[in-house]
């Protein structure tokens, strides 16, 4: 949300041109810290949606001097172009030092890493935190120059979360890849494993790093099938649904019932971002809203969001939940005894209550809630947990394709079909036309289920 207790003032502004075009500066001061932060700005952005901005976190180092031990120069370079191109947008710079840590811990960090340290471990070793940085004055400077939505040059995803929870839409991820060398290829390798950076460093045989666009195979194949879900609904009256989800070598997918887990790395979440896109719509159940809250929308990748519905038999539905702060407010599925008061006050907040029968265990049937959105246009539809629902679908044999990444961990925990019991052998199908592909350190499967008729 908004912060309340930050201010920020335009002190001045003056006409700056660049190699690549000419900017607009502005010098702000801010109530928050005694530091000058400044916004290079490109054309009139006032009143627009979908206007490119690179957040830039200061970098002596790498902006002015062009060090080669990180990639902040190129990147702050790589935008500037892009932005001149588009004809108009935004840098923000922001003078937080090293990750927030200050050039003096910077340099003493980068003392650390030439005696083995990474770059996360280095700044833990000074006391710091492995990211220190605030996004709050950003927020406030966009918000001052009455930008609309946005459209972010980051690889970074804690920076799209940081502004979103700071009340800026951000409606598509813009990947800012750039060089690697010998002097930052592990600093780069480690963004990439321990903070989730959205880069993709691959090895040639001679050991050289070499950086490469994301690939992502099974997302072809996977289109091919999405290709022909209005033709499926057609004939099923229902969409076409991709059960996805993430699981640790030993099948659990959380530590226990209500605590979420990460699993997937970094590669394998852009493809979980690159399935919600390619999909009308997107599910959930009660449990996965309260444990996780999560947005359900698109940010690692560019596309749209998908319509966000969560089955919720007795309308536990929070008014907290993130999924209200979306564009597409979410259809949540009850059952016909559900609550008419809370139907009544989550209608208000803007949500759409459908209500449908009930199964014999009292959950809303799955069978009518595809069959209703059918009815409602709805195609294809991807199914991402709980666990509860994934088996349910399962059980139900209302799946038509699967997305399962793997991660090479062993957790102990809750499994998905620990909620068919022993004796429903009957619900678990085999995969047929498997294909495999491996995204950084986790294993992606795609499959089509088939289930023993006997």
């Amino acid at each position: 949300m908004p912060s309340d207790k930050c201010t920020v003032t335009s002190a001045a502004s003056a006409r700056i041109p660049t190699a690549v075009s000419e900017f607009q500066l502005f010098f702000y001061k801010s109530s928050q810290d005694d530091k000058e932060h400044l916004a290079l700005v490109r054309g009139e952005v006032a009143g627009k949606d979908e206007v490119l901005v690179r957040v830039h976190s200061e970098c002596f180092t790498g902006d002015v001097l062009g060090s080669k031990r990180c990639d902040c120069g190129a990147q702050l370079q790589a935008s500037l172009k892009l932005i001149a191109e588009a004809g108009f947008g935004v840098v923000i710079y922001l003078r937080q030092e090293g990750r927030g840590i200050g050039l003096l811990d910077k340099l003493r960090a980068y003392n650390l890493q030439d005696q083995g340290y990474d770059t996360v471990d280095a700044n833990l070793a000074l006391g710091h935190q492995a990211d220190e940085r605030d996004y709050t004055v950003a927020a406030q400077i966009l918000r001052d120059l009455k930008v609309g939505s946005i459209k972010l040059l980051t690889n970074n995803p804690h920076k799209i979360d940081s502004l979103q929870e700071l009340g800026i839409q951000v409606d598509a991820r813009i990947p800012l890849q750039t060089g690697v060398c010998p002097e930052n290829a592990r600093y780069l390798r480690t963004k990439a494993r321990k903070m989730k950076h959205l880069l993709v460093l691959d090895e040639l045989p001679n050991g050289s790093p070499c950086y490469q666009p994301l690939k992502l195979g099974i997302m072809e194949q996977i289109n091919q099938h999405l290709d022909k879900a209005a033709a499926h609904r057609q004939s099923t009256g229902r969409p076409y649904v991709t059960l996805s989800y993430a699981q640790s070598l030993d099948g659990s997918i959380a530590a226990r019932p209500g605590r979420p887990l990460a699993l997937s790395g970094s590669q394998s979440m852009a493809l979980t971002h690159g399935l919600r896109a390619a999909h009308d719509s997107i599910l959930v159940g009660i449990g996965t809203l309260l444990a996780d809250n999560p947005r359900l929308n698109v940010r690692l990748v560019e596309g749209k969001d998908p319509q966000p519905i969560v089955v919720d038999s007795r309308l536990r539905f929070p008014p907290y939940a993130h999924l209200l702060r979306n564009c597409r407010m979410p259809w949540i599925a009850t059952s016909e005894s559900a609550d008419p008061e809370r139907q009544a006050a989550l209608e208000q907040i803007g949500a759409l209550v459908l209500r449908l029968p009930s199964g014999a265990n009292g959950w809303v049937d799955l069978s009518a809630l595809l069959q209703h959105l059918g009815g409602l246009g709805i195609n294809s539809l991807m199914v991402e947990g709980g666990a509860q629902i994934i088996t349910s679908f399962l059980a139900s044999r209302l799946v038509d394709q699967v997305v399962l990444t793997v991660a090479p961990m062993l957790v102990g925990g809750l499994r998905v079909m620990d909620y068919l019991g022993q004796a429903r052998t009957d619900c678990f199908p085999r995969l047929r036309q498997v294909s495999y592909q491996r995204l950084g350190e986790d294993l992606v499967l795609r499959g089509e289920p088939h289930w023993d008729e006997a």
